[in-house]
């Protein structure tokens, strides 16, 4: 038996947050770095929030432990820290004033000892360095100034201290010596603590001294913070290789199905446009023709025919299902497409958010089509100087490439068209999402780049190169849609004449709205009929 027992919550109880909550916060890190390790320090500094609660993170605690450190400043004073010690070094030289004066009937060479006193300077430290130099004639006063002698450091420290920070101390609570060197002490140890926090060295943090300081509450936060990585590495979100921590296969998945969530909520959030935006019925059903389910299929399943197959295979209850029992109804379309998705990776992509929304939309559309259409081939090219495939499992920390800032979508094209050859279907489709028209190409094995004719120009050669593989493209019967994240009349020319060539479609839509039409797009094409 389950027995739930429910407490006033203190401040001192444990929040806890899933391994999917912490991993859903990192993923939101990592659209805006394309830096794992960067992501997860963002992460520790800002923390976690949950539904209800919310795990601190570092910058929490530093502002913890400034509250702490103003806490005395409020409570307590340090004016009167040395009274005590200057009461005590005032008896030690009216004890040896009053001998001298009584030796000088004997000695008229104390008569300079008392001058040296009288001379003495005000700061007790430094009256204290004198003395240390000075022989006195009362053998008592001697002996008590030794003894104040051994304490000289923490003097010394006192007043430092004291001369600093007398005026942020303003509380009503007077401190003698000793309670201001306690005080002195505890002030360190916060301000050491914020400095290795601040500095993103958590491990250096004394536990117990941070128990202490801060109490048991702050002590549990510190230690769920600590333990936050080791949680999502032991739910499998993220593994070590070479000593570098990096996303598992399931990491990337749960990445992917992130971007598709928040994109799917942004349509459930504004349902108006000529985008149609109802993801049900993927196609029509034939209720008159049925077929053995094959992986990939819509299950529309025909529970009569399944259950029917399982009794001839084994009468009897329970009935005894296999896989080969499941049969389906029909649909109008069983056609499989072949799409690539080409990421403009220029420089220029790095301005207004274009290559992060970019990339969400390419894990977004391949855990789409990976888990509603594992029939579909999809595959990313990013283009830069030159093309290159991303592996999915390198995208998430995939960036925009300044050292080669060119715009090769002309190889683009040509290396998506050999990945849609070597996967073959009747329906080949390539995406372009890019902001600028090209400004790099290739001719007979040779790279060439030149920059626009003028700011917002175009460059002549490189559009026509391009333009040549987009007849080669449609010559291989493939579409070619566009998506531009900028509307620079000379892109929006350029784009008009592939679409031209292609008859494909282009579209001009901002980077936080790339993914509703570019997903509303993909899966409205879906839903069509298509005849071969």
């Amino acid at each position: 038996m389950i027995t739930l027992r429910y407490t006033e919550w203190d401040g001192s109880q444990r929040v806890r947050l899933s391994a999917d909550q912490l991993f859903e916060q990192l993923a939101k890190q990592m659209s805006m770095t394309d830096d794992l390790q960067q992501a997860m320090d963002a992460m520790m500094r800002q923390g976690v929030e949950g539904e209800q609660d919310k795990l601190k993170g570092l910058d929490d605690l530093v502002r913890d432990l400034r509250e702490e450190m103003r806490k005395r400043y409020r409570e307590s004073n340090v004016r009167s820290a040395l009274d005590e010690i200057q009461q005590k070094l005032n008896e030690i030289l009216q004890q040896e004033q009053q001998t001298l004066q009584e030796r000088r009937p004997e000695k008229p060479e104390t008569a300079d000892k008392e001058q040296f006193l009288k001379q003495l300077p005000q700061r007790l430290s430094e009256k204290m360095e004198k003395l240390a130099r000075y022989e006195f004639e009362d053998a008592g006063a001697q002996q008590a100034f030794d003894e104040l002698m051994q304490e000289f450091q923490d003097i010394q420290s006192v007043e430092d201290f004291q001369r600093r920070y007398k005026d942020l101390f303003n509380g009503p609570q007077s401190l003698d010596f000793q309670q201001t060197k306690q005080l002195m002490e505890e002030m360190q140890e916060l301000q050491e603590m914020e400095q290795q926090l601040l500095a993103g060295r958590p491990e250096k943090i004394d536990l117990e001294k941070l128990r202490e300081m801060m109490g048991e509450g702050t002590l549990r936060d510190f230690q769920n913070l600590q333990q936050m990585q080791a949680a999502l590495q032991e739910a499998g979100f993220l593994v070590y290789r070479e000593g570098r921590m990096a996303l598992s296969p399931k990491g990337v998945r749960r990445i992917g199905q992130l971007a598709l969530r928040d994109i799917y909520a942004n349509l459930l959030r504004d349902r108006s446009g000529a985008h149609a935006a109802d993801h049900r019925g993927a196609a029509e059903i034939k209720m008159d023709v049925t077929r053995p389910y094959s992986y990939g299929d819509p299950m529309h399943l025909d529970l009569v025919g399944t259950l029917k197959k399982s009794l001839l295979r084994n009468v009897g209850v329970p009935i005894q299902m296999a896989p080969e029992d499941f049969t389906i109804y029909d649909t109008d379309h069983t056609t499989t497409s072949s799409t690539v998705l080409l990421l403009d990776m220029s420089w220029s992509m790095s301005w207004e958010g274009r290559f992060a929304a970019a990339k969400k939309v390419a894990l977004a559309l391949e855990s789409l089509i990976r888990t509603r259409y594992p029939r579909d081939y999809f595959s990313v090219v990013g283009f830069f100087t030159r093309a290159v495939e991303l592996k999915i499992k390198d995208l998430p920390e995939a960036s925009w490439n300044m050292g080669d800032p060119f715009t090769n979508l002309q190889d683009g094209i040509r290396l998506a068209s050999d990945l849609l050859h070597r996967h073959p279907s009747h329906n080949q489709n390539i995406i372009v999402v890019t902001d600028g028209q090209p400004t790099a190409y290739f001719s007979r094995g040779r790279l060439y780049c030149e920059w626009p004719l003028s700011f917002g120009g175009i460059s002549m050669r490189a559009a026509q190169e391009t333009l040549r593989e987009v007849e080669r493209a449609t010559q291989r019967k493939i579409t070619i849609n566009t998506f531009m994240l900028d509307d620079s009349p000379s892109l929006r020319a350029f784009v008009d004449k592939m679409t031209l060539i292609n008859r494909g479609r282009a579209f001009y839509t901002r980077p936080d709205h790339l993914g509703e039409y570019l997903l509303v797009d993909y899966v409205s094409h879906k839903k069509k009929v298509l005849k071969t």
